[in-house]
C-alpha cells in the first residue's frame, strides 16, 4: 500500500502565533524606555535656586566684611555646603511632587554631565588654595559651576544651559577685574543668577 502524503504540512513549533498580550507588553516596555531616554530632567529646583541665591548674597556680604582673607574663604566654604544641601533637598522634593525618579535615565544623564566639570572645579580650587592663589578662586568657581550647569542643562529645560553660560561669562569678567571684586562677582553670579533663573524655572517648570 502506497504512503499517503498529507495535503498540509504540520506547522513548525516556531511558527505558532505569538500571544498578542505578550507582544503588547513588550511594545509598551519599548515605548516607555524610549520616552524615558528622550525626556528631559525637569527636577531642577526653581524655588530652591532662589533660596540658594539669597544665601549666596548673604555670604558675599559677610565675606566682604571679614578682615582676613582666610575667614572670607571659610564663609564661602560654608555657603557651598549649605547651597549643596538646599539644592539636593529641593531637587528631591520637586521630583517627589512631580512623581519623577532621581535615578531615571534623564536624571543619570544630567548627573553624569554635571559631575565632571564640578570635579575639575573642586580640584582646581584646592590646587589654588595649596599654592596661595586665593584671588583666582572666585573666577574658577564661576567658570567650573557654569560649565557644569551648561553641560547638565543639555538634558534639562532650555533655560538651564543659558544660566550656565552666564555663569561662565561672569567668571571670565572676574579674571579681568581687580581682585577686590571677587565677592561682588560671586554675589552677582551665585546670588543674582540663581534668583533670576530660579524664579523663571519655578514659574515655567512647576516649582
Amino acid at each position: 500500500m502506497a504512503n499517503v502524503t498529507p495535503l498540509r504540512k504540520q506547522e513548525p513549533e516556531s511558527e505558532k502565533p505569538v500571544n498578542i498580550s505578550d507582544r503588547a507588553i513588550d511594545n509598551l516596555a519599548f515605548i516607555r524606555e524610549t520616552m524615558e531616554r528622550s525626556a528631559s530632567f525637569t527636577a531642577v529646583p526653581g524655588y530652591g535656586g532662589v533660596l540658594m541665591g539669597v544665601t549666596a548674597i548673604v555670604a558675599a556680604y559677610i565675606a566682604n566684611i571679614q578682615v582676613y582673607l582666610v575667614d572670607s574663604l571659610a564663609v564661602w566654604l560654608i555657603e557651598a555646603a549649605l547651597a549643596f544641601a538646599i539644592g539636593l533637598l529641593a531637587m528631591w522634593q520637586k521630583s517627589k511632587i512631580a512623581g519623577q525618579s532621581l535615578i531615571s535615565t534623564p536624571s543619570k544623564k544630567f548627573a553624569m554631565s554635571f559631575a565632571p566639570p564640578m570635579f575639575v572645579g573642586v580640584v582646581t580650587v584646592l590646587g589654588l588654595w595649596k599654592f596661595g592663589e586665593y584671588y583666582a578662586m572666585p573666577a574658577v568657581c564661576m567658570l567650573a559651576y557654569g560649565a557644569a550647569v551648561a553641560c547638565g542643562g543639555a538634558f534639562s529645560a532650555r533655560v538651564v544651559p543659558v544660566m550656565g553660560w552666564l555663569f561662565m561669562a561672569c567668571g571670565a569678567i572676574a579674571f579681568l577685574l581687580p581682585t577686590n571684586y571677587g565677592n561682588l562677582m560671586m554675589a552677582i553670579s551665585f546670588g543674582g543668577l540663581h534668583i533670576i533663573f530660579g524664579a523663571i524655572i519655578a514659574r515655567r517648570y512647576g516649582g
